[in-house]
């Protein structure tokens, strides 16, 4: 007996074929069987959970690729010199030599634009200062608050103090718009601010870089309580006129380390949009944050939130990296909001006459230093060395933060110079205090090439965010400059 082999089987076709035009008349018919292979079923005869395997693993082994790559290139280079040599010394064809050259030239190009990792760079960066009519004293602060009719005399006490100890100068920017009695705060009041600052800060940058808006291709704006219709990055599209195909982010109720997934966003974006410019802009509204009650919880924020906004030009092309000042050298970024005690620690929420503010409770600082530790420790690792950074930003929240920060990692004054100067000059900016903090160190010429800058965030969540720049350059005083 045969034995058939059914894969055979399937790749046969049957063709029935009636040999006569007509049927005849006692009813018989003859046809003719042809048989014929057919195409192979591809689906079937290759596993292709092996294909898929495979990939990944080209894939996930990228890094091993790049190993090679350059060992395979030098072999390859050497031979192509080789070739070259006795081809100018025998036989002169200097075609021959070139075509080698330019092929080789071509996979090096390939090489370096494919498989190469890109890095991001900060071209430059501005911070907004608001006029000097909306400076505001502590004592000026108080007396404002009184006249407002919103608080009681417990809670004007209360903020006295807070004001007291808080770190903050007289010099700091608030909208008076907060202290108008019988106003109740609107959407427009916030949209205001928020156009003021950005667009001030935006401005600026443009200034700064010679960068037209039509240029720009990523965007990506933070603010942690304001959120609007349409959104602030589409308010910063409307007023600068930016492309249509601009791919446009807007991160809203992430506090103050918003900042920080602001640049790893468009940090991500630049690698789906190679040469595209990215502007990150970051601010706050103070008018938006501000509460009009007697909860001493939520009167905490009060006495620190000042305005700021801050907005910053990246790039991931090679040929950008001779203009830049930074270049971004590692980010982390951890999330506690696991925990309750972290998730809530910080939040936006109503009083019992619907009163809105942002409430701070006794566990946020516990909540907030574990993360930062944990960064600290994560970096000193990587970088085997106990001097890790040259220059660090710590988000300027308060004095009393600021010292259980240096006191928990360690911290030498000079490291907490920036945080502290910042604080006093312009308040709690929020996640464009980091910026506000660089343009300090930027001022006073403190940095040099290959210096490494620690800017560390954190915000409700509780989320804390590390970017570590290196600088490129001697960076000196730019001008214009914040702290002019």
């Amino acid at each position: 007996m045969a034995i058939i082999d059914h894969n055979e089987v399937r790749q046969l076709e049957a063709e029935i074929k009636n040999n006569n035009s007509t049927i005849p008349k006692d009813g018989s018919v003859y046809f003719s069987i042809k048989v014929r292979p057919t195409l192979p079923d591809f689906l079937t005869s290759i596993s292709l959970r092996y294909v898929k395997l495979g990939f990944g693993y080209l894939i996930c082994r990228w890094f091993y690729i790049l190993m090679i790559a350059p060992i395979v290139l030098l072999i390859f280079g050497a031979e192509i010199w080789k070739h070259i040599r006795q081809d100018l010394s025998t036989k002169c064809d200097l075609m021959d030599a070139f075509f080698l050259v330019g092929l080789f030239v071509l996979i090096l190009c390939v090489y370096l634009y494919y498989l190469v990792p890109r890095s991001t760079y900060l071209l430059d960066f501005a911070c907004y200062r608001p006029p000097d009519d909306l400076k505001i004293s502590k004592v000026e602060f108080i007396e404002l608050a009184r006249k407002s009719g919103y608080f009681s005399e417990a809670s004007i006490g209360y903020q006295r103090r807070v004001l007291k100890k808080c770190g903050i100068g007289d010099e700091s920017y608030m909208p008076r718009i907060v202290f108008k009695p019988d106003h109740k705060i609107t959407l427009n009041d916030g949209r205001e601010e928020a156009a003021m600052v950005m667009f001030g800060a935006i401005n600026e940058l443009f200034a700064k870089t010679k960068i037209r808006p039509k240029d720009i291709g990523i965007l990506v704006v933070n603010c942690g309580v304001l959120n609007t219709t349409p959104s602030l990055s589409s308010m910063v599209i409307n007023h600068f006129k930016l492309r249509n195909n601009v791919q446009s982010f807007n991160i809203g109720g992430m506090g103050c380390s918003a900042g920080i997934i602001a640049i790893d966003m468009a940090k991500d974006l630049m690698k789906a949009y190679p040469g595209s410019y990215a502007l990150v802009v970051s601010t706050e509204a103070v008018s938006y944050t501000w509460y009009k009650g007697d909860h001493l919880d939520k009167l905490f924020t009060n006495c620190f939130y000042r305005m700021g906004a801050a907005a910053m030009l990246l790039s991931s092309s090679r040929q950008h990296r001779w203009r830049a000042k930074y270049e971004l050298h590692q980010l982390l970024r951890t999330h506690h909001g696991m925990l309750d005690k972290s998730f809530k620690s910080i939040r936006v929420e109503e009083d019992e006459e619907g009163r809105q503010g942002v409430c701070v409770s006794k566990d946020a600082i516990e909540a907030l230093l574990l993360p930062v530790s944990q960064h600290n420790d994560f970096f000193s690792n990587q970088m085997k060395s106990k001097t890790v950074f040259e220059h660090i930003c710590i988000v300027a929240t308060s004095k009393k933060v600021l010292d259980e920060m240096q006191r928990r990692l360690g911290l030498g004054d000079e490291h907490m110079e920036a945080s502290r100067k910042t604080l006093e000059r312009f308040g709690n900016t929020s996640s464009s205090s980091v910026w506000y903090e660089l343009a300090y160190l930027e001022s006073t010429s403190k940095i040099k090439s290959g210096d490494r800058i620690w800017q560390i965030a954190f915000g409700s969540g509780i989320k804390c965010n590390s970017v570590i720049w290196k600088a490129l350059k001697n960076v000196g005083s730019p001008i214009p400059s914040p702290w002019d």
